[in-house]
């Protein structure tokens, strides 16, 4: 299993990274595979690649901002939250896609 996510907010500075963050610490969790896109005030980084897409379950993605190039996940599941969301229940989403997924 892999997830894949992009996040963003606003300003661009802490709920992005606060939000890969927490995803990470989820994922490492659970053993489970991650990469984590962030679009904040510094730009893009860690960009998700095609080769990250393949073996994608899922992709979790912000909602606070357009996320850019969001055509990319356009065959792939989407779980669509606020940053704040994703901060504070990371763990659930991550054990929800794993139930959902299993």
């Amino acid at each position: 299993m892999k997830i894949l996510a992009v996040t963003a907010c606003p300003s661009g500075v802490a709920h992005t990274y606060m939000a890969a963050e927490a995803l990470r610490k989820a994922c490492t969790h659970e053993n489970i595979e991650c990469k984590i896109e962030t679009q904040g005030s510094i730009g893009v980084e860690n960009v998700i690649t095609t080769d990250d897409l393949a073996g994608a379950s899922v992709v979790v993605l912000t909602t606070d901002m357009p996320i850019k190039d969001q055509e990319r996940f356009e065959k792939l599941p989407k779980i669509k939250v606020s940053a704040a969301t994703v901060i504070k229940s990371a763990s659930a989403i991550v054990a929800k896609v794993i139930s959902e997924l299993s």
